[in-house]
């Protein structure tokens, strides 16, 4: 679900991002927007939660891995489209008032750049992981691991 809405919106916004978007990939699997979004933190919001981690996700993915719904062959522009999309993920983070999420997604992001750095693949999901657990459950949640919902199919 979260794939496609993500592309909706980015196709809607126009502009560079918008002529970038592909056919998905869809993963059927949870991964840490779904897991953030099911923590007590983002009830009420948990299709706005999954979105904007969606976002950053995909902005990481431009960075550091293979996207999966922006496509370009020129890194330069992967790497202007990634930022693009931190920035709008954060932004609608902080319009949500979630000031502690908005921190904790900054650390994350400024981790994988030095888990990157350092080719240290394994450290980056592990760091993914902790930041969806603290986003949806706060920081000192990162002592219990949290559920794994099951994957939407709407």
């Amino acid at each position: 679900m979260s794939v496609a809405a993500l592309c909706d919106v980015l196709r809607a916004q126009g502009g560079m991002l918008g002529a970038h978007v592909c056919a998905p990939s869809i993963d059927a699997t949870a991964g840490p927007p779904q897991k953030a979004a099911a923590g007590p933190r983002a009830s009420g919001r948990e299709r706005e939660y999954e979105l904007l981690l969606e976002m950053i996700l995909e902005g990481s993915l431009l960075h550091y891995g293979s996207p999966r719904v922006i496509s370009t062959s020129d890194r330069d522009l992967a790497l202007l489209l990634g930022d693009q999309l931190y920035a709008l993920g954060l932004a609608r983070l902080a319009a949500l008032g979630d000031l502690d999420a908005v921190a904790v997604l900054a650390d994350v992001i400024s981790q994988l750049a030095q888990a990157h750095a350092e080719g240290d693949e394994a450290r980056a999901g592990q760091i993914w992981d902790a930041g969806a657990v603290a986003i949806g459950w706060g920081r000192e949640s990162h002592l219990r691991p949290a559920p794994v919902p099951h994957p939407r199919t709407s």
